[in-house]
This record gives structure tokens, sequence and C-alpha cells, in this order.
């Protein structure tokens, strides 16, 4: 087999270009990246095929052939190309949604981000959570946290549960529960006739 360096620099060239579109923050160039890198992945495939032969077909033969062909690379370059224009579809709707509602094709930040890049600065100087009801990723506060208020000191009894009130039961955790050592005894509850 003759090994074509051409054609590896052209697939390398097809490859390099189809990432750096695919980085972009535009719809529109990326889909330019994906079709250049599919294809690219297709003429590597063929490539690296087996050389050609006789059609991989009972009974049909070329001249000058010895062997047969291998049918794999054809199929793989096939199910690659029905890949390609799957995600080349997505990426048009993408797009399109994205112009319909922006007027334009280039991704935006997301605002959750935005909190998450704000939070990490301020994560050094921040003095401990005591009661870690906040939400790990956004630090957005929340009312299912353990039994502790935000100065640190523990929550009585009916704060904890008009906190729990407060918060939106989703039905798909259960609300936790205070640990026993944390609940306070019953002779200490306010309404308590005992």
């Amino acid at each position: 087999m003759m090994i074509d360096v051409g054609l590896f620099a052209a697939i390398a060239v097809m490859i390099a270009t189809g990432v750096y579109l695919l980085l972009d923050r535009s719809l529109t160039r990326m889909l330019m990246g994906i079709i250049l890198f599919g294809n690219a992945v297709n003429l590597l495939l063929l490539a690296l095929a087996s050389p050609p032969g006789n059609p991989p077909i009972v009974g049909y033969f070329s001249e000058g052939r010895a062997s047969d062909a291998d049918p794999l690379a054809q199929a793989l370059i096939l199910t690659a190309i029905v890949i390609t224009m799957g995600l080349s579809a997505f990426i048009l709707a993408l797009a399109y949604r994205s112009f319909t509602i922006n007027t334009d094709d280039e991704v935006d930040d997301d605002p959750e981000d935005a909190k998450v890049l704000e939070r990490d600065g301020d994560i050094a100087s921040e003095e401990p959570d005591y009661d870690a009801s906040d939400d790990p990723i956004t630090g957005a506060p929340s009312a299912l946290g353990d039994a502790f208020g935000p100065d640190g000191e523990p929550l009585t009894g009916e704060d904890l549960q008009r906190a729990r009130l407060d918060a939106v039961d989703t039905g798909a955790l259960p609300l936790p529960r205070v640990p026993r050592e944390r609940e306070l005894p019953p002779g200490d509850r306010k309404g308590d006739a005992r």
C-alpha cells in the first residue's frame, strides 16, 4: 500500500480547520466546522481502508484485482455521513431558533455561568458557611439546609418548620429531617402544655 502524504496533509488541515470552526460562538461557523470535520473523517476512513479489490459481491470480479475489497470502510463512511447530516440538521434548527429569538446566531453567556464565576472569586474571602444550605454551584440560598441560620446559630423548631414550609417541594426527594440531637426537647417547645 502506497502512503499518500498529500492526502493525509489535506485531511490534517481539514480536521484542524473543522475544530477551529467548532470552537467559535457563531452557530453558522459551528455548522461549517461539523461538516468539514465529518468530511475529513470520511476521507481518513477511506485512506486507511484496505487497497482496492474485487466488489464484495459473490460472482463479480474486476480485472487485475486478486482480493476482495473491504466493505467495512464503506459502511462506516455511510454511517458517518448519516450522523453528520443529523448533527447538521440539529445545528441548523438551533441557529434558526436563535436567529428568530435574538436576530443573531451567536451563543451568549449563560446567566448561571456568570453567577458561578462571580461566586468563585468570593469563596476564599467568605466566612465559613455554618448551615451549608446554599446551593453548592450557584451559591443561591436554599431553605432545605440543615438546622442553622445565616448567622451560624441553631434555628428553633418553629423557624426550621417555617423555613421548610417556604421551600418548594417537588416530590423528587424527601425533605431533610432534623437530626435527633438538634431537635428541641418536648418541654422547651412553645405552646406545650406540659
